[in-house]
């Protein structure tokens, strides 16, 4: 699995909307390389935020 992806991938794995994962980036000094973002980085920072989405439990 990729570990580098464009904001609407991200944005379609995570849950949450395109621009909010720019938002995060760009607040964060999250780098966006080449147009792709580093998955583990950016899930790194909504934890360390306590904003993660937990995906649930069935």
């Amino acid at each position: 699995m990729a570990n580098h992806l464009t904001p609407e991938e991200l944005s379609k794995e995570l849950g949450i909307e395109r621009d909010v994962v720019i938002r995060v980036c760009i607040e964060e000094s999250i780098p966006i390389y080449q147009g792709k973002i580093d998955k583990t980085l950016f899930q790194a920072h909504l934890e360390a935020a306590g904003t993660a989405r937990t995906s649930p439990t069935a």
